[in-house]
């Protein structure tokens, strides 16, 4: 197997540098049909192969604790993948399954479509007996030339209804329950850490989860104005960001170490004060002089300001962040975010130094303002200014490019006066 798979590599490299643009459109379709059946069939091929060294126990044997994680750091591969890999080919291995294995391995179904009908027929076949799963399995294959995996799973929730009928009320339930369990079982987030600092979020959420989420970041995911010209996925993004501020902010997340949950970020006052050089989060990750001053603001977050031997100035600044009786008067006099035209109620606000306390900012009732996350980041980029009316109530300056004539602007949104 060893040297038919090494020719099929160099024939696969052969492909890689023939030239694609000179192939008529006929030529161009049959190679891509030709291309994704072959990945089917050799989906097939490496099932077999992690069957085969599962069965042996060759993961424990080189030390690792199971077969799935053995893969993850052999091949490469997200944890959720790898562990996908041993139960479809374990599945793959089963009796009832050999003609779901033999029609990916003809490259008739993808290895996600596998996974649907092996998943069902493993259902009839307890509820059912061999013959209806003998049937389902052509059923559903034949359903696989035509539907995705996710329309092919919706089908195959009453395939009962074709192959036994005289059972198909019953087995709908278990069909049901077993689709729970594997919806239990293949929930996850992966965290992956780029070289960057950011985060790149994946995974598969349960129904519940999803709804959570949705209900919790939908109403934050709609524009804030006219000038808010963020992606949808962008909005997205700083929808979970607010949430996760309101988290924090609320101190119901357990402690970590004795102490609450929190973001610590470290940074030179020097830095800090003249916005040179970057400020470091407690994980590690690096963040620019601008993002620092903008999270220094938040009593959510605890600014580590280091002096010029590396020593401690200040950890936290209690005093000076914008917290209990203090924050309830900067919510009852500003109602929700300051900034005009924006709706998002207090809970989802930061509070802002109108004067940076790096600056010499007190931190008082008049050099405070609540904006949401979005317009904090706004605000922080400089061209707006904030500063009080004669009412003490904020008013925001827009720059020049946006109105020459720079007339200060308020939310009419939270009160009408």
């Amino acid at each position: 197997m060893v040297e038919e798979l090494a020719q099929a590599d160099a024939a696969v490299a052969a492909c890689l540098d023939a030239s694609a643009w000179s192939l008529g459109e006929h030529e161009l379709v049959a190679a891509l049909d030709a291309t994704h059946r072959l990945a089917q069939r050799l989906a097939a091929v490496e099932l077999a192969l992690v069957r085969e060294v599962d069965g042996r126990g060759i993961a424990r044997s080189h030390g690792a604790s199971s077969t799935t994680v053995w893969l993850r750091e052999r091949l490469h591969l997200t944890l959720p993948t790898a562990r996908r890999l041993v139960d479809l080919a374990a599945a793959l291995d089963n009796g009832h399954n050999g003609g779901v294995r033999q029609a990916l391995a003809d490259g008739n179904i993808t290895a996600e479509q596998a996974r649907v009908i092996t998943d069902t027929v493993t259902t009839v076949h307890d509820t059912a007996g061999t013959a209806a799963a003998d049937k389902a399995v052509g059923v559903l294959v034949e359903w696989a030339g035509e539907f995705d995996p996710t329309l092919l799973r919706r089908l195959s929730t009453r395939i009962l209804d074709h192959v036994a009928p005289d059972v198909a009320e019953a087995a709908a339930k278990a069909a049901l329950d077993a689709d729970a369990r594997r919806v239990d079982r293949d929930r996850h987030l992966t965290l992956s850490e780029q070289t960057d600092g950011r985060l790149r979020l994946a995974g598969t959420l349960d129904a519940e989860t999803a709804g959570l989420l949705r209900a919790a970041i939908d109403p934050l995911g709609g524009p804030t104005g006219p000038d808010d010209t963020r992606t949808p996925g962008q909005r997205r993004h700083d929808a979970l960001a607010d949430v996760c501020r309101l988290a924090l902010r609320s101190g119901d997340l357990p402690a970590t170490g004795g102490e609450p949950a929190q973001i610590v970020v470290t940074t030179g006052y020097d830095a800090l004060s003249q916005q040179l050089g970057a400020g470091t989060l407690d994980t590690g990750l690096s963040l620019t002089p601008q993002t620092v001053r903008r999270l220094a603001c938040d009593a959510a977050v605890l600014p580590a300001v280091l002096g010029g031997n590396g020593q401690p100035l200040d950890v936290g600044r209690q005093r000076r962040l914008i917290t209990g009786p203090l924050r309830r008067a900067l919510v009852l006099r500003d109602r929700g975010c300051a900034f005009p035209g924006c709706d998002r109620p207090p809970r989802w606000c930061d509070a802002h130094h109108i004067r940076h306390w790096a600056d010499g900012g007190d931190t008082s009732l008049t050099n405070a303002v609540l904006l949401c996350g979005h317009h904090h980041r706004h605000v922080h980029k400089g061209e707006w200014t904030v500063r009080l009316g004669s009412d003490n109530r904020p008013m925001f300056v827009p720059p020049a490019w946006l109105d020459p004539d720079q007339i200060p602007r308020r939310n009419r949104y939270h009160r009408r006066n």
